[in-house]
């Protein structure tokens, strides 16, 4: 059997999230009958991370194994010539057996958009970003993703109950910051793990601190809290993206094919 990556472009709009549900359409179980079609055998496919309904990706990456007739070119042609418009299959590359595209992982990115202008609301652009018209403070919101840099534990910004009750809800932030244009502004942040709802929740409270909802620095006090119970609600899931996962090279069986 060969062990493919796949990386995924996907509107999640239409999806109740990537796990595979019984009687919900999810991003999974798209992916898995589509493959067990052509291959003509069930298959697992292992995603990088978990998205909830409504999310949206382009980057995230699986991992199927699938018969050896089956190269990650041909696959990755015959995926896109059968998947749903809503998914689209950016690269394929075959992977050594020992990769696991959640374990093997070493870092995620995510990005959020908020549309700041009238625009916003344009049926083509309030399906993937957040409309605010409220003024917003620009030097809260880049002081409260700076805070987010390191390792800390990130109790208040996650859904109690979804981590393992010894989980110590650690996460190392690699990069943390707002980015600003003619429409709105960007948030990126890249990590080595993510908790369930954390970034809707981190953007949520930073959202709340800029518009003077909260006090300032409320992003950096909540780095210290036991537990979720002063966190603002999480951000709508419509404008969150899984930019890219990163994995060592080593698991890589040849150079890396780019996407079309």
């Amino acid at each position: 059997m060969r062990m493919i990556q796949l990386v995924l472009h996907y509107d999640g709009s239409d999806y109740s999230g990537w796990q595979r549900q019984l009687d919900e359409p999810t991003v999974q179980g798209t992916l898995e009958d589509t493959i067990a079609k052509l291959t003509q055998q069930p298959v697992t496919v292992i995603g990088a991370g978990r998205t909830d309904a409504g999310v949206h990706a382009r980057g995230q990456a699986a991992g199927v194994k699938v018969p050896p007739k089956w190269d990650a070119p041909t696959l990755r042609r015959a995926l896109n010539a059968t998947l749903p418009e809503s998914i689209w299959v950016a690269a394929a590359q075959e992977m050594s057996p020992a990769f696991h595209a959640r374990y093997s992982a070493v870092s995620r990115r995510y990005s959020y958009r908020i549309g700041l202008d009238a625009a916003a609301r344009s049926p083509f652009r309030r399906r993937y970003e957040w409309a605010l018209d409220r003024a917003i403070d620009a030097s809260v919101l880049s002081a409260s993703a700076t805070a987010l840099i390191g390792e800390h534990a990130f109790l208040a910004f996650a859904v109690k109950g979804t981590a393992p009750a010894d989980d110590d809800h650690r996460c190392t932030v690699l990069s943390s910051g707002w980015r600003a244009d003619e429409t709105g502004l960007t948030f990126e942040i890249e990590a080595n793990r993510f908790l369930h709802h954390m970034v809707r929740y981190l953007v949520g409270t930073m959202v709340q601190s800029a518009t003077g909802r909260r006090a300032p620095d409320s992003v950096a006090r909540l780095l210290t809290a036991p537990d979720n119970s002063d966190v603002s609600p999480p951000a709508p899931a419509h404008a969150l993206f899984l930019e890219q996962v990163r994995y060592p090279n080593d698991l890589y069986n040849s150079v890396r094919e780019g996407s079309e």
